[in-house]
């Protein structure tokens, strides 16, 4: 079995969160989904876990932040082009997202980046070849 990274964030409004991750795509799995948490799958390696405030708090003993005032993590996933970048992006923007800023074109990566409804940072990125390190 290969592994798996469940992404787990903390939410002010669970549905109204759980609507826009499915406007960008994403499909609910209800078998790990009530009314405290809800499982985004993005694909079969990939999970967004979306939990109410009060239940994310249970599983850690630090305060919960509140990532629409402060950053806590940048949560970046690669797509196949640039295109599927700007699309998502654009996914979000119209379902409530707010954008992270200008595209950045590297040449060898592209870019965008989202706020999502929590204020949780996204960034989507193709990689057209990367430098080689050895030069």
């Amino acid at each position: 079995m290969s592994t798996q990274i469940f992404v787990n964030l903390p939410c002010h409004d669970l549905p109204r969160s759980k609507a826009f991750f499915e406007a960008i795509g994403y499909q609910n799995n209800p078998q790990f989904t009530d009314d405290k948490a809800a499982c985004m799958v993005v694909n079969d390696s990939i999970h967004v876990m979306l939990l109410t405030r009060e239940f994310f708090g249970t599983f850690v003993s630090k305060p919960v932040a509140d990532t629409r005032a402060v950053v806590g993590a940048i949560n970046c996933m690669s797509l196949d082009s640039r295109e599927a970048v700007d699309a998502i992006h654009d996914k979000a923007v119209k379902a409530g997202a707010k954008s992270a800023g200008d595209a950045q074109d590297h040449g060898f990566m592209y870019s965008r980046a989202f706020e999502d409804l929590d204020g949780h940072h996204w960034e989507f990125v193709h990689m057209s070849g990367m430098p080689d390190a050895a030069a």
